[in-house]
């Protein structure tokens, strides 16, 4: 136990980087103790399966692991952000009783996300609900519109799509004949 915990602490420490190394030295020092926990797994006794299980996420993350290390100021994770999406998804599953979340995070989610967001601390009056620019809210429900409406085009295609293409052919046609 304490030698899976002993990697685990060393791969944080070098991916903390309090000594400020560049990539290639940081990715170094990884790839290293990576390998040696490879080799060494067996060592973990009753947790070497945990230790095969690091080793595959670390392999998965490894191509955008590094890029905080090239970019000034860029910080290392953004669990507030992790956590808020979680937060939304579970209230969503909450609120609907569905066990997975609902479409309607992908097609309006811009909207939805913020106004989960801008609610959650404060009550809104009417009056500051009413959009200041009125041309820009209509792109924004273009945009959702437009979302949607190809949302709508790939359940027709899902649930009949001999009917379907059938129909597109159809508008095809009607399109390319001279009127």
């Amino acid at each position: 136990m304490q030698t899976a915990y002993g990697w685990v602490h060393r791969a944080a420490h070098i991916l903390n980087n309090p000594q400020q190394f560049r990539r290639p030295l940081v990715q170094r020092r990884l790839r290293g103790l990576l390998g040696a926990m490879a080799r060494h797994r067996d060592k973990a006794g009753g947790l070497a399966a945990a230790v095969g299980h690091f080793l595959k996420v670390s392999r998965s993350y490894w191509p955008g692991l590094f890029h905080c290390y090239e970019i000034t100021d860029l910080p290392r994770t953004n669990n507030d952000l992790e956590h808020f999406f979680g937060m939304a998804r579970y209230q969503e599953r909450r609120s609907t009783g569905r066990k997975r979340g609902s479409g309607l995070s992908v097609v309006r989610g811009p909207v939805r996300l913020v106004a989960a967001v801008a609610t959650r601390g404060q009550t809104f009056a009417p009056e500051k609900l009413a959009p200041r620019r009125v041309a820009s809210w209509q792109e924004l429900r273009a945009t959702l519109e437009e979302r949607h409406q190809a949302r709508t085009l790939g359940r027709r295609f899902r649930r009949n799509p001999e009917a379907y293409l059938i129909e597109l052919e159809a508008d095809l046609v009607k399109l390319t004949l001279p009127p």
